[in-house]
């Protein structure tokens, strides 16, 4: 849908109002760019930004109503439009004046290009504004990309740049990376330029240039405890404590990731598939794709046995005192 919508704005087929929900905000970001980029070609576009949580909608409605100043059409973006969202009454923090907007969405000014960005999971699909919303605005959903999607989309961001990309340096981009598009698209900008007259994008590239996470240094630690590689695991938790990570938020990581993991596998062995245990747990389909392509998979056994040791570490650093880093230490080289 973004590709056509993208593709219909740079033809210069450009809507009155769009509403783009979801907590992707690479779509959100990139199809406001797009259109600023596409309205500031004959002339710069004037630009207003208003959030919603803070300001009521009849602001945006007098800013789009008010004929520009230095260009044929101005762009609004109203941000965080909480109105559409699901919400207790008397909860909300703003007093929007919605039988106005919904009267204003059946007859926008055609010299205003208005932006509803509501970067939430839901909508209420009951309330009025919100259908109306979908029968009188382009509307987008700016969702998460499956693995085989993502892949697509980061081959043709590569193929932006004129690099090519290959399978596993593109794997160990999104393991290092995570499924976050604005930071996916900024690592793959600055390997583009690294290379610069070189065209492939390599595995040792990314390892050697791309900014590694604590989840990413986290989960690697994990994972080299479970396959009883000591030494490395020692190496990276030595590196996180040379950065000042602190012990007890490193065991909160990994037992976050072991309860992950523990999940993706109960849930497979029930026979659903991936897409599904993905849903279900609400983790990106990738980092499932990882836990179930390990072929040193621990047992539910070992997982568990990790967690309760990790939960009496977890009380050992609120409680006692002595050398911190030691506790966490002595666990990464036991052999579970």
């Amino acid at each position: 849908m973004f590709v056509k919508v993208w593709k219909e704005i740079e033809d210069g087929k450009i809507d009155p109002v769009y509403c783009i929900y979801g907590e992707e905000t690479y779509f959100i970001d990139e199809t406001i760019q797009r259109i600023k980029n596409a309205l500031s070609r004959q002339e710069e576009v004037e630009m207003t930004t208003f959030d919603l949580e803070e300001t009521p909608v009849d602001f945006v409605m007098e800013e789009a109503d008010t004929f520009p100043f230095l260009s044929e059409r101005k762009l609004i973006v109203a941000r965080n439009a909480a109105f559409l969202k699901p919400v207790e009454k008397g909860a909300e923090k703003i007093d929007h004046d919605l039988k106005r907007l919904e009267n204003w969405l059946k007859n926008p000014s055609d010299f205003a290009v208005t932006i509803f960005t509501a970067p939430y999971e839901k909508l209420d699909e009951r309330k009025k504004i919100t259908k109306l919303m979908k029968e009188t605005t382009v509307m987008l959903h700016a969702e998460s990309l499956d693995d085989k999607d993502l892949a697509v989309w980061i081959r043709s961001e590569a193929a932006r740049w004129g690099k090519t990309i290959e399978d596993e340096a593109l794997d160990k981009l999104v393991e290092m990376v995570g499924e976050n598009m604005n930071q996916l698209q900024m690592e793959i900008e600055k390997l583009a330029l690294y290379l610069g007259e070189e065209n492939n994008i390599t595995k040792d590239v990314v390892e050697d240039l791309v900014a590694k996470t604590l989840e990413h240094d986290a989960f690697k630690m994990l994972n080299a405890y479970f396959a009883r590689n000591v030494s490395e695991a020692l190496q990276i938790y030595h590196d996180l404590l040379r950065q000042k990570e602190e012990p007890i938020k490193l065991v909160g990581l990994l037992a976050n990731n072991i309860r992950t993991m523990n999940s993706v596998y109960y849930l497979h062995k029930k026979g659903y598939p991936p897409a599904h245990i993905s849903k279900q747990l609400k983790i990106h389909p990738y980092r499932v794709k990882l836990m179930l392509e390990r072929k040193d998979r621990p047992t539910e056994e070992r997982l568990l046995k990790a967690l309760n040791e990790l939960a009496e570490i977890d009380l050992q650093l609120k409680t006692a005192g002595g050398n911190r880093e030691r506790y966490l230490e002595m666990f990464l080289m036991k052999s579970l």
